[in-house]
Formats: structure tokens, sequence, C-alpha cells
């Protein structure tokens, strides 16, 4: 699994947080890398994105946490599941730890967040959102797309990587979210889990080919 720190004028915004425990991993990370912490972002809200923003927060007192509107009932104690009226109504799965930390900044699709361009790419979770880089076409995808193996909508991912399938919500709606960001600039894919892909548009363009056969 990953999170990436993506360098903005005064420091980084940390896309995700992996796992408890990951924090200090993290945090030395940005260290090394020679700038401060000054926003999390969240893709959304399953463990494995959201397991460190806590114990994140409490060393770095003053970091803006933001993330997309649909998000905040996920991230509640317990998580609020209810779906609205407009969308599947069906199951998903995958822990949903909630966060202490309040969210400082709301974010809705299409709100620029430094280099970050905020797109609603909902499907695996309610409230997924990923997040593309204007200024060299990076697409922090979370769980929308999965680069283990190859390039892949989730809901479609190779045999043996299972879990994002296991646990997702909707595929009619994953692969209308990958449909959607073909209509962006996009170079390359930094995705929660596997590893950063080249391959622009016409990569993606086969995801979802393969996703609609």
């Amino acid at each position: 699994m990953n999170c990436y720190l993506v360098r903005e004028p005064d420091g980084f915004t940390l896309i995700d947080t992996c796992l408890p425990g990951s924090g200090p991993g993290i945090a030395a990370a940005a260290k090394a890398a020679g700038a401060p912490i000054r926003r999390i972002l969240l893709t959304h809200a399953h463990m494995d994105h959201v397991g460190s923003v806590d114990d994140l927060v409490s060393v770095l007192p003053s970091v803006t946490v933001a993330a997309f509107e649909r998000t905040l009932p996920l991230l509640r104690r317990p998580a609020d599941k209810t779906l609205l009226p407009d969308e599947p109504q069906d199951s998903f799965g995958g822990g949903l730890p909630g966060i202490a930390t309040p969210v400082t900044q709301v974010l809705q699709d299409g709100d620029l967040l430094g280099s970050l361009r905020c797109i609603a790419t909902p499907g695996h979770i309610p409230g997924h959102m990923s997040f593309l880089d204007e200024r060299d076409g990076t697409l922090y995808a979370g769980d929308a797309l999965i680069t283990v193996g190859k390039l892949a909508v989730c809901g479609w991912t190779p045999w043996y990587f299972p879990l994002p399938t296991a646990v997702m919500w909707s595929k009619a709606l994953a692969l209308a979210s990958a449909k959607k960001l073909l209509d962006y600039p996009i170079e390359r894919y930094a995705s929660g889990h596997g590893p950063v892909r080249e391959g622009g548009i016409a990569a993606l363009k086969r995801a979802v080919a393969e996703a609609s056969a």
C-alpha cells in the first residue's frame, strides 16, 4: 500500500496515511526530504488510507486535514454508511475506523488544492476522490485505479490481488469514474496499491476497455 508526499512551495501535501503505525515512517520520510508536512489529503475512508491520521496530527498540530464532503460521514466513529437516495444501494466492506481529528478543509469535486485538482471518483467506496497534479500529470488515484501487475479499474484487478474488489461498493460506478478520468491530461498513475505506472491516457483507455468487455 502507498501514500505520497507531494511537494508544494510551502512544504508537502501528504496523500493518505496507510495503516495505523505508519506515522513515524511517514514523518521521517518528509524530514529526510527536507520539508514539513502542511496538509493531509484523504482519497477515502478505508483503514489502509486513514490509519495514521491521528498519530500524525498529534506531532503536526498545525497540519490541515482535507477530505471530500461525501467522505465525512464515513470518517465518523462509528462510521455512518447511510447511502444517499441517488447512489447505488449496494453494500460495501473494508475497515472504516474513522478518525478523531476534525477535517479542517472540506473538498468538492473540481476544487484545486495547491497543485492538485480534486476529482470525485466513487465506486470503490462512496466519497472516493482522486487528485491530479496539474504540473506534471500525475494522478493520485487512491483505489479508483490499481497498478498491481498492470493499470486496472478497481473491480477488475488481477486474480492475485482480489482485496480491492472484495470490499468495493459499485463496479458500475467505478467504471463510470474511470471513464470520467479520460477527460483529464494524465501522464502517470500513482495508486494506493502497486508501483507508479506511466502510460498516459492510452493506458487508461486499455484499462477501461478491459473493464467494459
